[in-house]
């Protein structure tokens, strides 16, 4: 017997070495894409859909926008941001009823699913503009139908508002945000229950910052929507710190 034969491997050990290696490489790609989307989904970014009129026209009902979780926790809220929080309590009196979603955006929720990007508790957040940080003293209306943060009147270009309306605001107010809470109100200002109607609850209308899970920064869905979401420094530059 040659030294060659003696060092020949058989053909089907070959191939079932083959098959287990490849084997082993998949199950470590799984392991790591299961890691990787979950710490995306926990740390990074998530992605919700929009149940309500309460933010147009800068968002749409059933919009899906990404969210990111690295606000507040690491990167500071903005006047201006568009946050998704959780029910401070008594916001949301029953969850909005499920949306009759098209295959295909059930199909692209599935697929955000499977990498960890999409959640299935849409119905117990909601979402709103920030305009009063801590501290702010933010007031409506002035003589010209503006509202005011810190003495400073703000130009609000994302507005939805009646033809007939004189303010942006129906209702007047004068506060005062506490530490650690944001005052929100929806783009829709005539068709949004904010801070400005949730006197009554526990929170007094304010938002913890505990309570909010990230920034909106685009929106995914639909397609034809794709744009990401600004938080209009011009409508708020200028305003002193509170305060000062």
């Amino acid at each position: 017997m040659t030294e060659e034969s003696m060092t020949a491997e058989n053909p089907a050990d070959k191939r079932r070495r083959g098959a287990l290696a490849f084997l082993r490489d998949l199950v470590i790609i799984v392991i790591v894409a299961l890691l990787v989307s979950f710490l995306v989904k926990t740390f990074l970014v998530r992605s919700f859909y929009i149940p309500s009129g309460s933010m147009e026209n800068t968002l749409q009902i059933d919009d899906r926008i990404i969210v990111n979780e690295l606000v507040p926790d690491i990167v500071d809220l903005q006047r201006g941001d568009v946050v998704v929080f959780t029910d401070p309590g008594g916001w949301l009196n029953s969850p909005p009823p499920d949306a009759d979603v098209p295959w295909i955006v059930s199909a692209w929720d599935g697929l955000l699913n499977s990498v960890g990007l999409s959640v299935s508790d849409s119905n117990d957040h909601l979402i709103k503009r920030v305009i009063g940080l801590p501290g702010d003293h933010v007031t409506c209306c002035n003589a010209l139908g503006q509202m005011s943060v810190n003495g400073v009147p703000l130009n609000e270009t994302y507005l939805l508002l009646p033809q007939s309306a004189q303010a942006v605001s129906a209702t007047s107010f004068d506060v005062t945000v506490p530490d650690d809470s944001l005052w929100v109100m929806g783009d829709n200002r005539y068709n949004s229950k904010d801070s400005r109607y949730n006197g009554n609850t526990p929170g007094k209308g304010y938002v913890p910052i505990d309570n909010v899970v990230g920034r909106a920064f685009v929106i995914s869905w639909p397609i034809a929507r794709w744009q990401w979401l600004g938080d209009y420094p011009e409508t708020f530059a200028g305003i002193p710190d509170a305060g000062s």
